[in-house]
Formats: structure tokens, sequence, C-alpha cells
């Protein structure tokens, strides 16, 4: 798609209505999951704060950040990507801001806008305010704090990593654009076509200069599909190349492998920690990438721009986020029996009783001889067949 067809596709875009929504959701979320948050701060950005924390989370457990794309929002995008059954099976909290319409018709991250992707200033700052928040209510550990994004979600993820990099252990990026090259709406349109090439030390710089932090820099997740017509996968080299700079890491790949069929390059640090990889769907249009995750467990759900690829990328995400490792187990309520007159309850046998019947005696025998040891529905968005502006 040439630069004038994009502006004239989104000049015909339609402004989103109350009308039929992504994925049906009640008032309070998706399906009741997701929970509306205010008073989280001076929200300069005016976003909409949306979060799921299971049942019993333990102190110092994890929190992910999750942005949506364009026509999306936080509840739809939960459904789709499936963030909350991961969250709720393996014992982390989820945030998961909301664009609103008043700031973007589309319900876009204003990732371009130079107003809203400086450290201290709009939508990056509604964002960081929420987590704040995040920490006061559920005592999250600092040093586990994680941000994903889909689109423009994911362009917005690099502005989040590029501002506060102090708040993030890491990041995953899914068909979306580096930092810093686009500063209004006409560049953010050039470079979803095909971004201007630069040297990674340009690229660097824009992180570096973003903040003041002089590192450790968060570790780096990138996935674009081959196919992607909306935003060109070109993006996604130069956010590898963008982070490889940052970290002082060579463009050659320390390994390659295949997962799930596609191909996964990685890089290490000093300390053998891999702090980039890089996933190619081959053949695959823009969007999330849904499959299996190596528990046999599906995550998310089939839909606009969440596209069934063979391969979970919101479980392998979060595996590199370190988060898979442990299964959350909430408490089981405790029960008590209450005596009631129409309940007879059996007198339980004693050692010696049972002992006596023959099929317990067998099982007495046998064991001594061997003892084994996861749509917020009022601002966005509907689900309209267009390709989206990222």
């Amino acid at each position: 798609m040439s630069l004038a067809n994009n502006i004239n596709f989104l000049r015909h875009l339609p402004k989103l209505s109350h009308g039929t929504q992504w994925f049906s959701a009640s008032k309070d979320g998706a399906n009741g999951r997701l929970l509306e948050v205010s008073g989280f701060g001076s929200n300069p950005g005016n976003l909409r704060m949306f979060s799921f924390v299971p049942d019993d989370l333990k102190n110092d457990s994890a929190l992910v950040v999750v942005l949506h794309g364009c026509t999306q929002n936080a509840a739809g995008y939960d459904v789709g990507a499936g963030w909350s059954t991961l969250a709720e099976r393996y014992g982390f909290a989820l945030l998961m801001p909301q664009q609103v319409a008043s700031n973007n018709a589309n319900c876009c991250f204003n990732w371009f806008n130079p107003e809203d992707t400086a450290r201290g200033s709009g939508e990056a700052c509604s964002i960081r305010q929420m987590i704040y928040r995040m920490l006061r209510d559920h005592r999250i550990d600092r040093r586990r704090i994680f941000v994903t994004g889909l689109s423009a979600g994911g362009a917005m993820t690099s502005v989040m990593l590029a501002t506060y990099p102090d708040a993030f252990a890491g990041g995953a990026i899914i068909a979306g654009l580096p930092f810093g090259l686009a500063t209004n709406m006409k560049e953010a349109l050039r470079d979803m076509f095909r971004p201007p090439s630069h040297s990674a030390e340009v690229l660097g710089d824009l992180v570096r200069r973003a903040s003041q932090h002089k590192g450790p820099w968060p570790k780096i997740s990138v996935w674009h599909g081959s196919a992607d017509r909306t935003v060109n996968p070109s993006n996604a080299n130069a956010i590898i190349k963008q982070w490889l700079d940052v970290h002082q890491l060579s463009a050659t790949p320390m390994s390659e492998a295949t997962v799930d069929g596609y191909p996964r390059r990685i890089w290490w640090n000093a300390e053998g920690e891999t702090v980039v990889e890089s996933y190619t769907i081959n053949n695959m249009s823009h969007g999330t990438p849904l499959g299996i995750g190596e528990n046999d467990e599906q995550y998310g759900m089939k839909g606009a721009f969440l596209i069934e690829a063979g391969i979970s990328s919101s479980y392998h995400i979060a595996k590199f986020f370190g988060l898979t490792e442990r299964i959350h187990k909430p408490k089981e309520a405790k029960t008590s029996v209450v005596d009631h007159p129409s309940i007879v309850l059996p007198r339980r046998l004693t050692r010696t009783e049972t002992a006596d019947r023959p099929e317990h005696r067998n099982q007495a025998i046998s064991r001594n001889r061997c003892r084994r040891g996861h749509y917020q529905g009022t601002d966005c968005c509907r689900s309209h067949e267009v390709r989206p502006f990222v």
C-alpha cells in the first residue's frame, strides 16, 4: 500500500460508535474478568485503567502490562490473546490500559505524538501512573514488571521501554515499530509502510536519549508476521537493531532454533541471559499469533487481528518473562461437616477392620513391598473488517 493510499485509508476509517463490539463483554469487563480502576493519578493521557488479579495472589508477584491494538479494547484483547487465563494459571497480575475514542477515533495509542511519548507526559505518563497504583494495591515485585502489546500497542510498548527503562524488566512487541522515528501522523504512516534506514547507533541513541537511565536495560522479544501488509516486517528488524545496540550486542544471532515450526533467533549477554529474541511467523498477516502452549492449553480466541498460527505468542512471551515456572494454586475454602438429622454419615472403619477386608489386605502387602516414591464496552472498539492504523 502506498503512502497516499494509506492516508486515504485513514480518512475513510469509520468513527467508532456504540454498536456491536469486537467481543461481547459486560460493563465490568470481558466476562467480568477485568476490573476498572479509577483514581490512579492525574492521568494526563486520559486513558482508562483495567486490571486482573488472580485470587490469593502472592506477595512479590509479577505484573504484565498489556496494550491492545487499534479498533480493539482491553477486555476484547484479553479474551483474544488469553492473558488473564495465563495470569490465573501462573499467578501474576495484569494491567490493561485502554484508549478512548476522544483521544483517537480508532482507539489507537498515540505512539507517534511527542506529547504522548515523552517521559512524564501524556499517555506514557498515564500508563506509568497505573503501574504505581498496581504496586500500591497488590505488593507487586518492582523487579518483575513487563510490558507487551500488538500493533499500536506494540509501538506503545516501544515507547514505554524507551521512556521508562528503569520500570521494566522486559517487553514484547508484536507487529509494532521502533521507538522515536515518527513524530507525527505522516511519519507514522511512512514508517508503517517502510521505515527509513538508520544505523544501529542512531536507533540506539533514540532510546538512550529518552531518559537518564544508564542500565541495565530491559530484555525484549519481537514478533512479526512475514506477510504483514499493515506494518511492514522490516520494522521488526529495526526494533531488533535498536535494542541490540542498546545492549551492545552484534547483529549476528548467537543461536537459532525452530519453535512450533517458526524460526527463533536469540542473543544473550555476557552473563548468558537471553536479552533479545525474535520470532518470524511465516505467511502470517497483521495480528497476534495464537496457538497451544507447551502445556497443551489453548490461550486466546481467534478474532480480528488475532490469528490462529499454531504458536501461542502470549504463552511464549510469558515464558520469556520467566512467568511459567510454577502453576498458581489458590487456597481452597475450608469446609466443615454440619450435623443434620436427615444425613447419616458412615462410620469410619478402624485400621484393624479395614485390614481384615481382602482387597485392603492385598493393598497393604503391596505397600509394604514397595513404597514409591482467564468487553469493556463503552469507548472502544468495534469489530470493523478494516485494516487498522496500527
